[in-house]
């Protein structure tokens, strides 16, 4: 059979007749996936003076150094990003005029392969 539906054919035999049973295997899988965790809201923040590139870099942006943007805040003189994030283990680091950077704030920390160390957030 072709197309993007794969049926399984059961046969089962009664008297002289056969009675055939078509079963979607594509909807029994669709219906044993257990539904996806809702995201959480997570803000990072980090102390750096005014006028400096800083990013967040992790697992969750394949550690793309300019892939999330902080935002300077005046009034508490941090730069926070919030990203919304599935339950889980992440690990990240800032990216500061270039500089990678554990979170100092975050005593939460793995080694990397690169023999410095890498911050670690936990979600839900």
């Amino acid at each position: 059979m072709q197309g993007k539906d794969k049926m399984k054919i059961n046969a089962t035999k009664k008297s002289a007749a056969v009675k055939v049973v078509a079963k979607s295997t594509r909807r029994a899988a669709a219906a044993k996936t257990e539904p996806k965790a809702a995201k959480q809201a997570v803000t990072f923040s980090v102390h750096a003076d005014k006028g400096k590139a800083v990013y967040l870099a992790g697992e969750f942006n394949n550690w793309d150094p300019a892939g999330k943007k902080m935002a300077w805040k005046a009034r508490s003189g941090i730069y926070t990003a919030t990203l919304q994030l599935a339950p889980g283990v992440y690990q990240y680091k800032f990216v500061i005029d270039g500089v990678w950077c554990a979170d100092p704030e975050n005593e939460n920390s793995v080694q990397n392969d690169q023999g410095t160390f890498n911050s670690v957030v936990t979600v839900g």
